[in-house]
Formats: C-alpha cells, sequence, structure tokens
C-alpha cells in the first residue's frame, strides 16, 4: 500500500509541473517531467490527483528578460519541491523515491536554474530600456539560430 503523505507530495510535484510547462510553453520537457512522477505514482500503488492548470499570475510577454525572471522563479519553486519531497521520501525511509528524485530530477533542475541566470546576467549586461536589438541579438544567439 503506498504510502498516503508520499502519494500527496508526488500528486503536489505532478500538478507543479503541469503548472510549469503551461506557464513557460516548454510542455514537451515538463510532460516527461509530469509523466515520470505518474508512472512512479502508479508503479506504487497509489492514486492520482490532478488539478486544474490555472493561467499564470504574470505577464511574461513584456520583455525577454521578464519573461527569463519569471522562468526562474517557476524553475525555483520546481526545485523547491523537488527538495521537499526528496527530504519526504528520506524522512520516511522511502528509498525508491528518494533515488528517483535525485537521478531524475535535481541535477537537471539545477542545470536548468544556473542556465537562466546565466541568462538574465548577459542580458542585463546588454540591456538598454527601449531597445530590442540587444535582446533580440541575444535570442537569435541563444536560441541556436544564429549566423554562422
Amino acid at each position: 500500500n503506498y504510502r498516503q503523505y508520499l502519494e500527496a507530495s508526488t500528486n503536489g510535484q505532478i500538478n507543479l509541473e503541469l503548472y510549469t510547462s503551461h506557464a513557460l510553453h516548454q510542455s514537451h520537457e515538463e510532460r516527461e517531467h509530469t509523466e515520470k512522477p505518474m508512472k512512479l505514482q502508479n508503479q506504487q500503488g497509489g492514486r492520482i490527483f490532478l488539478q486544474d492548470i490555472k493561467k499564470p499570475d504574470h505577464d511574461d510577454r513584456e520583455n525577454g528578460l521578464n519573461a527569463r525572471e519569471c522562468a526562474l522563479c517557476l524553475e525555483r519553486s520546481v526545485d523547491q519541491s523537488l527538495l521537499e519531497l526528496s527530504t519526504l521520501a528520506t524522512e520516511k525511509n522511502d528509498p525508491y523515491l528518494c533515488h528517483f528524485t535525485e537521478t531524475q530530477y535535481l541535477n537537471e533542475q539545477v542545470e536548468a536554474i544556473k542556465e537562466l541566470g546565466n541568462h538574465i546576467i548577459a542580458l542585463c549586461k546588454l540591456w538598454a530600456p527601449g531597445s530590442g536589438q540587444a535582446e533580440y541579438r541575444f535570442d537569435k544567439h541563444t536560441l541556436g539560430h544564429g549566423e554562422n
């Protein structure tokens, strides 16, 4: 019988990943992040409870810097949730869930936070209020559409 507190925490992580996929428009990657804990939940005999995915409470369309700052905030929320899930699994002596969060998520999450942070730092160095040229060139370079 899958422990109820682990089931609830895993469901929380699943729903946060679904929200993040909507908010960050990275649905393919975030969908994979959602499917893995769903599979785990099923393997452990737990039930999956999905919540409504709410529209983000911020508008990240103002500019690329603002969008990346919002994305960084969301990624940090996901990281904190993963750390809490891992801690709970450790406290409740669930080595399978500990291993799962550590090998499937935490390192990747740290890398995503680091990458977004580096993008924000670079944009801040280039930023000129009212000018989209630096942002355009930065996006073109970081999104892999730069000129060769």
